[in-house]
């Protein structure tokens, strides 16, 4: 078994090993194309209004029209998480929980100048970020490792920042905010885009078992995340419902070369009320 310099194994259960595996081996092209665009590569969707012109005018130029919308509106995704992390300086220290193939930990970088440590169970896409980082010329302040996020191996109080894009449904919220908890400074942050089921509308809904079951992961509810806050010193400071922001992108994938077969249980569960994107800011308290 693989395991960190200090001996505590990365991959803890067989439901991990099974997470590694299939990012390990992932070359979805909805995520590859997008980030050859500009280098990020951010694993995660959209926000924001479409420009829909693009499926317009010439056929021979199509798929680079469309590439380059969807890759702006997870962009943009991206950078409204970031400006959520509160005024960061380049001797802050953050952590990219989950960081894929680093889009996000770059753009902070790039942003702020802070200094960025990404975690990822998926030794392929940690090799590929830093790889990236060499050749953008930040290795000296972005760095991936194979880590679990549940147990990271950090010293306590090491970061004034940590987020989750999208990367929540894959652990047990109760462990990661405990761990979050430890690593962030008093008062540091802690920021999460994600897709929660909503409590109002009873249990899961078919959709987003469609959704677990195409990505191995397990949607948590919206109350679990603010139980999980409050009970690991984490206080949310800003919360906001992204779930009409994130439709037309959902709306435009669907009908692309790009399109995954997902599309419809997302934009089903969404539009049902079933299904919520949410970002939640929190303070460590």
């Amino acid at each position: 078994m693989t395991v960190t310099p200090n001996a505590v194994p990365v991959l803890s259960s067989l439901y991990q090993q099974s997470v590694a595996d299939y990012w390990n081996a992932e070359e979805n092209p909805v995520n590859l194309r997008l980030g050859e665009v500009d280098g990020l590569y951010h694993h995660h969707y959209g926000i924001g209004e479409v420009d829909w012109s693009v499926l317009d005018g010439p056929a021979e130029t199509r798929e680079r029209r469309v590439v380059n919308e969807l890759h702006r509106l997870e962009s943009a995704q991206a950078e409204t998480l970031i400006a959520q992390l509160g005024p960061l300086r380049p001797e802050h220290r953050v952590m990219d929980a989950g960081s894929g193939r680093g889009g996000s930990s770059f753009l902070a970088n790039l942003r702020t100048g802070c200094q960025v440590d990404g975690v990822s169970i998926s030794e392929s896409q940690v090799a590929f970020a830093n790889q990236q980082a060499k050749e953008r010329g930040v290795d000296d302040k972005v760095r991936f490792h194979f880590r679990n996020m549940l147990e990271t191996g950090f010293p306590t109080g090491g970061f004034q920042a940590i987020w989750n894009n999208e990367s929540t449904m894959y652990v047990e919220l109760s462990l990661l905010f405990a761990e979050h908890s430890r690593l962030l400074r008093r008062g540091g942050r802690y920021v999460c885009i994600t897709g929660c089921y909503n409590d109002a509308y009873g249990l899961p809904s078919r959709a987003i078992s469609q959704i677990n079951a195409h990505y191995i992961c397990d949607i948590h509810s919206r109350s679990t995340y603010f139980k999980e806050l409050a009970a690991h010193r984490l206080v949310p400071v800003s919360v906001v419902d992204l779930t009409a922001a994130t439709i037309p992108y959902w709306e435009l994938r669907a009908r692309t070369h790009l399109a995954t077969g997902i599309e419809d249980a997302f934009l089903e569960a969404y539009k049902s009320g079933s299904f919520q994107y949410l970002l939640i800011a929190a303070d460590r308290v």
